[in-house]
């Protein structure tokens, strides 16, 4: 069951944390790429790793990022709710519409050929 719309307010803090986690992960792909691009590959994928994850923790403890979080829940429990078909019946209907699109293809090809030789045959009389 969705959740009701809940009107929130975003004010300066939470727009702080979402700068303060922009800058937190440009912070990492920067010293990845330019303040320690002479430094070993592990150490700089450190950084990176670091400043992405500081950010994107920095953010979601935003309204919008907790908002996302309550999202994804819900979106987790929705998915879990799913009737997936069987391997038999996905094969089955996989087949069906392998079928269907070659039988429009056929259909297709001779109504177009028909045109084709009403059009050029009889009404123009070409050869």
């Amino acid at each position: 069951m969705a959740n009701p719309s809940v009107e929130t307010v975003n004010t300066s803090g939470d727009k702080l944390r979402l700068v303060a986690g922009v800058l937190l992960v440009l912070a990492g792909f920067v010293g990845f790429f330019f303040w320690f691009s002479g430094q070993e590959w592990y150490f700089r994928g450190a950084a990176l790793a670091v400043g992405v994850t500081a950010g994107v923790a920095v953010a979601l403890l935003s309204a919008p990022g907790k908002a996302f979080i309550a999202f994804a829940k819900d979106s987790y429990k929705e998915v879990r709710k799913v009737v997936w078909p069987t391997r038999k019946e996905a094969t089955q209907t996989t087949l069906v519409v392998f079928a269907f699109v070659l039988i429009m293809a056929i259909f297709l090809w001779l109504s177009d050929k028909s045109i084709e030789w009403v059009i050029f045959s009889m009404i123009l009389g070409w050869k």
